[in-house]
């Protein structure tokens, strides 16, 4: 399939975990990725296997919590390729904790980054996306459709994603902007595996996160963000996604 082919796409979080897939995915289907992340180290080795397979893709090191810098991206992409087709927000970070022992400058930490950037990047996406009539994929989670045992701060701030990637479907619909959102669940990511839970943690709960078809790569998520970035989701906008392994079934 070439359904990327001559067209631009975005993917922040592109260092590892679902982002990495999601960009060698768009890359496969003829995709020039610009491809964003905070760990220049891990963008550079992407960019380098996405061209060892004939694609094209640029490193752009980019906080997507730090005030200016969506735009500076957004820009830089622009200048590079010419255009922005879709973006792939992916771009995130879990820390778990009691809810009564959880520090304030995590709680802001965690919404800073996995919320108020997502929202950062959107506004600073837009007004590309409306000249190309393309497409913003977020990353939400199932914690923003259940509890999240210990991530109370993961939990509010993905479901403020979702909450606010349907309220820009809705206001752009019209005017040919999609956004959606992929709500991944039992996922094997670097980021679920470098989690540190409570000492005093009652792992009975874990059921509630637990797939039941066991954890899955990153690829299978990417496929799913795949299809709503490209025209096969032309007629998929203000939804979520759930790529859990039924546990929310």
């Amino acid at each position: 399939m070439n359904r990327f082919e001559n067209k631009v796409v975005m993917v922040t979080g592109a260092g590892a975990g679902i982002g990495r897939a999601s960009a060698l995915r768009v890359a496969a289907e003829g995709a020039s990725v610009w491809c964003t992340d905070i760990n220049e180290a891990d963008l550079l080795s992407l960019v380098d296997d996405i061209s060892s397979l004939g694609g094209r893709a640029v490193a752009h090191r980019f906080d997507i919590s730090e005030a200016g810098a969506a735009e500076r991206c957004v820009e830089a992409c622009v200048n590079e390729f010419g255009r922005l087709d879709a973006v792939v927000n992916m771009a995130g970070i879990l820390r778990f904790s009691n809810c009564h022992e959880l520090d304030l400058s995590v709680w802001e930490q965690v919404i800073a980054v996995n919320l108020t950037g997502t929202f950062l990047l959107c506004k600073a996406v837009l007004p590309e996306l409306l000249k190309t009539k393309g497409n913003i994929v977020n990353a939400a989670s199932t914690a923003s459709l259940q509890g999240l045992p210990w991530g109370v701060a993961y939990a509010a701030s993905k479901g403020g994603v979702l909450s606010m990637t349907r309220s820009i479907a809705v206001e752009y619909a019209k005017r040919g902007v999609r956004a959606n959102c992929v709500c991944p669940g039992d996922i094997n990511t670097n980021m679920a595996q470098g989690v540190t839970f409570p000492a005093d943690a009652d792992f009975d709960l874990l059921t509630r996160i637990t797939s039941l078809t066991g954890a899955k790569g990153p690829e299978v998520v990417a496929g799913v963000i795949a299809m709503l970035a490209s025209e096969d989701g032309c007629h998929i906008t203000g939804e979520h996604i759930r790529v859990d392994g039924g546990i929310l079934a």
